[in-house]
């Protein structure tokens, strides 16, 4: 059908029998006329087109001119739903904007969604779009159905919003991720390389990380008296064959997935917290940079990647050697107190390297929101996560040994590209903090404009909230099979090389570097990881907005402080008692972008995530 239609909005006659046929019905129905020169035209009251679904309305998307596409209430839809052909009706309202509504699906994909029955009626929980339900549907009130879109047949009931235990099911239905919680891959990991390994465990390695990690991806050590890196790496590709299941499945999820209080592994458990996690006191297979530094100059003399095996010594979170970095050692032993004095040395080592690099780079005052969560599923507090000396020291290192990756590879390899924001994205930048009263003016460059807003900013009271607009100007950065450099970085040339425990980029990238090829699909395992990079972005966001609207459908009534973040739509989200939560203002008049205000929480929805408040004046 959509084939037929196609040729007609782009005037081409030449239908077979079969197709004249299939439109011999729209011709009695006037839907299409026959014009001049005998050509299949569609009537201009009527639109055929594919239905997209959008965050607030849908968009009638045009099969041959994205110009022509039409906007289109959700409550127009008429039972269609993304992705669907559809015949639509064209409305001309007063204010001479088009409107339409949908007549027939002319051709639809069987999907499965997840819909919520409130108030006898049935709403799909993405979008909140009512359905036109066409048959009895048993569920109780504030139940989650998985159904088909177009049988109405029940697949499965999720169970119910009361119940926090669902959250992480709904999430995981809504960006077609639910296959996660099928049972792992058996797995049979053995370390019977034939091969000769560096033999490295010697030298005392050790893991820096989360207090609560499970899988230790790398380990560092460092020659000081030779000035010499070590990066270790899990050996993830040893164990993860190519064109192996174990290996489409990472493929297909691409990441891991953190959730607060859990993490949904790329890689079975077997692996990701034991023959690939670089565990203390543990022989393990590692795949190691060994980088030559010149400490002078702030570069890198030459590099060396080799397969090796490797022992961590310790495992240290950043707590510890962030104590550690300020000469407060706690209790340790001779051998950590060696571990230590190495660590202060490379920690001054990568202090001057980051300075230099932020010359052409940049630091952002990034703050993370860890949820907590109780033994009942629900939102009990907010961990804040600055980037503290320890994060800057491994994240130095890291940063060296994926540099020195993407310089090893082909032209054509696996690179993390970020490219530099358009001249208007950085024009509007300089108009928004203009607004918010920071005097900037354009630079010279990109660079130098954005090191320019940030200088001037310094030590305004909004300067964490000019980092934000900072960020939200540029492009995002993603994978590529050729190199575009990294200009949030400052680069020239990255690649992911440190993560293959939860990163499909990295494996990939581990295995160029050992065959020296280069998949022959590369472009497409690019574009699907930086794909499923944004959506599991996105799932975590949904599950993390859930377990706040739990939080405050039971704190109504309750003042909290906030800061306004769109004063457009009148959104402010919350600072202080409960971080990170974005709340809907009813009675908003133009608070300035950025103030600090209170808010009482009036009501929330678990199912759409809404909570509205109301600002104190």
């Amino acid at each position: 059908m959509k084939k037929i239609f196609t040729k007609i909005v782009k005037g081409i006659n030449d239908f077979s029998n079969s197709e004249k046929e299939v439109l011999q019905e729209f011709i009695d129905e006037n839907i299409i006329i026959i014009g001049s020169n005998d050509l299949y035209e569609i009537n201009s009251k009527y639109k055929v087109a594919i239905v997209k679904i959008n965050k607030n309305n849908a968009t009638l998307k045009d099969l041959a001119n994205e110009h022509k596409d039409v906007k289109i209430d959700f409550e127009n839809l008429s039972g269609a739903y993304d992705k669907d052909l559809v015949l639509a009706k064209r409305v001309f309202n007063p204010r001479s904007k088009t409107k339409a509504k949908v007549i027939r699906v002319l051709e639809g994909n069987k999907k499965e969604i997840l819909i919520y029955k409130r108030d006898n009626a049935f709403f799909t929980l993405k979008e909140n779009i009512e359905l036109q339900v066409k048959k009895e549907i048993e569920a109780n009130e504030n139940d989650i159905l998985l159904i088909d879109d177009k049988s109405f047949e029940v697949i499965k009931n999720l169970g119910n919003i009361s119940d926090a235990k669902i959250d992480e099911q709904i999430s995981l239905y809504l960006y077609n991720e639910e296959f996660r919680l099928n049972k792992p891959l058996e797995v049979e990991a053995k370390m019977d390389d034939t091969k000769q390994r560096v033999d490295l465990t010697h030298l005392a390695f050790t893991t820096i990380d989360p207090a609560s990690a499970k899988d230790h991806d790398d380990a560092i050590y460092y020659d000081k008296e030779n000035e010499i890196l070590y990066v270790g790496i899990a050996d993830v590709s040893y164990f993860v064959k190519e064109g192996s299941e174990l290996d489409k499945l990472a493929f297909l999820k691409s990441t891991s997935a953190y959730l607060p209080g859990k993490v949904l592994p790329m890689l079975p458990n077997e692996l990701s917290e034991d023959m690939c996690s670089l565990k203390e006191g543990v022989e393990r297979y590692s795949y190691v940079f060994k980088i030559y530094l010149d400490i002078e100059h702030k570069a890198v003399l030459k590099s060396e990647v080799f397969e090796a095996i490797i022992k961590s010594r310790r495992k240290f979170s950043y707590g510890r050697i962030d104590r550690v970095l300020e000469k407060k050692f706690d209790t340790y032993t001779e051998e950590e107190k060696e571990i230590f004095d190495t660590l202060i040395s490379l920690y001054e080592v990568t202090k001057s390297f980051r300075y230099e690099r932020l010359k052409k780079g940049y630091d952002f005052r990034s703050v993370e929101y860890r949820l907590k969560l109780n033994r009942q599923y629900e939102l009990e507090g907010i961990d804040v996560e600055t980037s503290s000396p320890s994060h800057q020291l491994v994240e130095e290192c890291m940063l060296l040994a994926n540099i020195e990756a993407s310089k090893k590879v082909n032209s054509v390899g696996i690179f993390r590209i970020h490219e530099e924001p358009p001249f208007k994205a950085i024009s509007k930048l300089v108009d928004d903090v203009n607004a918010l009263g920071i005097k900037a003016k354009l630079q010279n460059d990109v660079h130098d404009t954005i090191t320019h807003i940030q200088e001037k900013a310094k030590h305004s009271v909004i300067k964490d909230e000019i980092d934000e607009l900072i960020i939200h100007a540029q492009t995002q950065a993603k994978y590529s099979s050729k190199n575009l450099g990294h200009f949030g970085l400052g680069f020239s040339s990255y690649s992911h090389f440190t993560s293959p425990i939860r990163r499909y980029s990295d494996l990939v990238l581990h295995r160029m570097l050992k065959t020296k090829e280069t998949p022959k699909n590369i472009d497409e395992i690019c574009e699907h990881i930086s794909i499923q990079e944004r959506k599991i972005d996105q799932m975590v966001w949904d599950f993390e907005d859930r377990k706040y609207a739990r939080w405050a459908a039971k704190n109504l009534g309750l003042e909290i402080k906030v800061k306004i973040t769109d004063d457009e739509k009148g959104v402010c989200v919350s600072y202080g008692l409960m971080p990170g939560m974005k709340i809907y203002l009813d009675n908003y008049k133009g608070q300035v972008l950025f103030s600090k205000q209170k808010v009482v929480i009036k009501s929330s929805d678990i199912l759409t995530k809404k909570i509205v408040g109301s600002l104190k004046y």
